[in-house]
């Protein structure tokens, strides 16, 4: 099993999609509907499943502000 790879949850306007930065200038590609990640809330991993209604939302989360999240994939 490869390892997880930690990151933060950004969001990129010119795609109009949220995205994950690895590092300065690695990025995960873009998140669609459907793909699943774990959040890091007080030091706990949560899985969650990110899904677009309105907005970007997080199954598996209260409503919250996505952007800056730690994130690991």
């Amino acid at each position: 099993m490869s390892e997880k790879r930690i990151g933060t949850l950004i969001y990129d306007p010119s795609m109009g999609r949220y995205d994950i930065r690895f590092g300065i200038e690695s990025y995960y590609g873009g998140l669609h509907c459907g793909d699943c990640f774990d959040v890091k809330v007080r030091d706990v991993w949560i899985p969650v499943r990110i899904e677009m209604d309105e907005d970007w939302y997080l199954v598996g989360l209260p409503k919250t502000s996505l952007s800056g999240l730690t994130v690991r994939m």
